[in-house]
């Protein structure tokens, strides 16, 4: 590889094995400790999460924050609620 083609940007790029994430490995790495069908099942699943990630140009980390951002919805309050001063009757 040429020097000019290494650039100090791509020390961010994810980690890959194989042309899928090496976080995907993981359940690859447990199927085969612990051959079982239902292990099987997890890394194809896992796999299949990671395929559909890239298909979207997300990477793992990206996902999980878009899938945040889902959950909370698009209501975000500056300030707590438990924060927020109420109306007392002291009367």
């Amino acid at each position: 590889m040429d020097v000019e083609e290494i650039h100090w940007r791509n020390s961010q790029k994810p980690a890959r094995l194989f042309m899928v994430d090496a976080r995907a490995f993981s359940a690859i790495f447990l199927f085969l400790i612990h051959a079982r069908l239902w292990t099987f099942a997890l890394a194809a699943m896992v796999m299949f999460i990671f395929w559909v990630f890239e298909r979207r140009g997300l990477t793992f980390e990206a996902a999980c924050r878009a899938l945040r951002c889902w959950i909370l919805g698009r209501r975000r309050p500056a300030s707590l609620a438990k924060h927020r001063r109420h109306w007392i009757d002291f009367g």
